[in-house]
Parts: C-alpha cells; structure tokens; sequence
C-alpha cells in the first residue's frame, strides 16, 4: 500500500518503520512544519491515510481525507464529540474511516476483559468501580481516549453507573461524585509509561486489572494494521471490529 502519515511526530515515525517492514512506501509526510502540503491532491497518491495528530487538527484532517476519497485510519483522540457527525458524513459520501481510542492489540485485549468483568458484576452490588489512567505530562486531552472506552465499555454492561466523571491530578470539576457517576482519576507525571487500571473495591476486598504499555511499537504496528484491514473495505468502523471477540 502507500500511505499517507498525517502526524509525523514520534508516532508517525515508529509506524513508518513499521509500514516498512510490512511492505509497504509511505507517499505523504505531513508534520506540524509542512501543513500546507496537506491538500487533496497530495493524499490521492495514497492508497489510505493514518493520523495521530492532535485533537484540534483531527476534524479537519479527516474532512481532507474524505474530500480527496481516501480511506482513513485515525488515532488521534479528543474529537469524540463530534463523532456522530462525522460518522454520518463518512456514510452519506460513501467514504471509509476507522477510528480507535488506543490501536494496540494488548488494550483491545483489555477492553474486551473489562466488558466481560462489568457484566459478572452486575451481580455483585458491594463493588464500587472506578478507572485510574497515568500518562506522561505531553499527553494533551484528558481523560485519555483508552480510558474513556474503558469507562463507556463498563457504563454499557454494568446497571449502576450512567455517566462518568473526570479527576485530573485530584481535582473533580462539578458536583460531588454521585452513586451513578463512574470515576475516571487522571495523573500527569513525567516520563511515565501509559498506565491504565480498572478497579473494584468492596469493605473487605479489591480487584483490579490492569494494562501497561511499555512503549509506543503497540499501538504503531495496530495502526498498520488496522490500515491493511481497511483496505477495499467501505463505512465507518472502529478498531473493536477488526478484532473477532463476540
């Protein structure tokens, strides 16, 4: 395949080398010093595009995409609330996108047990639940998009929780944390590894799971592929659909 890079940082550097290895050329460098080489006509040298870029760009990278008919793979998180959106745009132009909080094979593993988990315990009232994500201090949204599915994927199977709220570095914004509301406890620390739990607490026990990334390769290599899954593929898909789990 080629492929465009829109967000040639650190990521966009580690899925090339990828992309590589895979046998693939990459056509399209777009950083935050070449924007201007962002148009139409560069991104239809590209088979499919994929942006980890930042929040602010996203929407305006994928209209790009959309405008020139590229598919396109986002990483980029921050921009969910203009999902339904963006999703009935990609339908009604008959483009293709697919977007995931987190690319890497091991946390889609994790989503996938932490769905099962909320369900079990659906019948176990005494646990409370709460997520807890730690990113370095350059991480720009918060909550982060992995913890944010996190807390979607427990709000959907677990009765007693509707909503989720966010404490970043021990401060909640809002009212007092309701019995309903769902903790997401962000921490911004320098040189961290991503870190997310998901923890049940009762008086007399905890449990907890867990994910760690060790470092960016993870969610890179899921890019590249989660690219070749869309390939000749048309509609509007999320990551948990390249992934067989139900």
């Amino acid at each position: 395949m080629n492929i465009a890079l829109i967000g040639y940082g650190k990521m966009g550097q580690i899925i090339e080398r990828f992309a590589i290895e895979r046998g693939h050329e990459i056509v399209l460098k777009i950083s935050v010093d070449n924007q201007e080489d962002l148009t139409a006509a560069n991104l239809k040298k590209a088979d499919v595009a994929i942006d980890f870029s930042t929040p602010d760009a996203a929407i305006n990278n994928i209209y790009m995409c959309f405008d020139a008919n590229v598919p396109l793979v986002v990483g980029t998180t921050g921009w969910y609330g203009q999902l339904q959106e963006i999703k009935n745009e990609c339908l009604s132009r008959n483009n293709s996108l697919l977007y995931g909080s987190n690319f890497s094979i091991g946390v889609n593993l994790f989503f996938h047990i932490n769905e099962v988990l909320a369900k079990v315990m659906n019948n176990y009232p005494a646990y409370d639940v709460q997520v807890e994500e730690i990113h370095h201090t350059q991480k720009l949204d918060s909550p982060s998009g992995t913890a944010m599915t996190l807390a979607e994927g427990i709000i959907e199977q677990l009765d007693r929780k509707n909503e989720w709220l966010n404490e970043l570095d021990g401060s909640v914004s809002g009212d007092v944390l309701k019995a309903d509301q769902l903790l997401i406890a962000s921490e911004r620390i320098e040189n961290v590894p991503g870190t997310h739990t998901v923890i049940y607490s009762s008086e007399v026990d905890e449990i907890e799971i867990k994910h760690t990334a060790h470092n960016r390769a993870g969610f890179a290599l899921g890019a590249v592929v989660a690219a070749e899954w869309l390939q000749h593929k048309q509609g509007f898909f999320n990551i948990a659909d390249i992934f067989n789990f139900k």
